[in-house]
């Protein structure tokens, strides 16, 4: 394990309910992550999304997927960047493929395309038992606080 939650929430802003990365396993700083998201009944989105059909939303897949690229991001960055919040900028060619359901982990796969004047573009998987659920290519970039 090269971090777990405890050393994410040094990192990311996020807390529960919206904190949607459980571990990182894998890291090329700059270049390649790999974070894991265990999906569980008692995610407070299930009571909605459906009740007696448990699905994890897709936006919510899209935002465990950025978070990850956020911790890659912030970790191949300087001290004074660090300082700074990272932002959403798009979402691109997104595509959601099987549902998610309780008990499912997501493995989730960023790959680094380029980063031009602090905007970082990545392409994002997430996938369950080694079968791609969701894909897309994500932009963030960093701004004061």
């Amino acid at each position: 394990m090269v971090l777990d939650v405890n050393e994410i929430a040094k990192i990311l802003p996020h807390r529960y309910p919206f904190l949607l990365v459980d571990r990182i396993v894998e890291l090329e700083e700059g270049k390649r992550i790999v974070g894991i998201k265990n999906v569980t009944i008692n995610e407070p989105f299930f009571q909605g999304h459906f009740p007696g059909h448990p699905v994890m939303p897709g936006v919510l897949i899209i935002e465990a997927m950025a978070q990850t690229a956020g911790i890659m991001a912030y970790l191949a960055s300087d001290d004074e960047t660090r300082k700074k919040v990272t932002y959403f900028a798009s979402i691109d060619n997104a595509k959601f493929r099987k549902p998610v359901k309780p008990g499912d982990q997501l493995r989730i796969e960023i790959e680094t395309k380029f980063c031009k004047r602090g905007i970082w573009g990545v392409a994002a998987k997430a996938l369950v038992d080694g079968v791609v659920v969701t894909d897309a290519e994500l932009k963030a970039t960093f701004a004061n606080k």
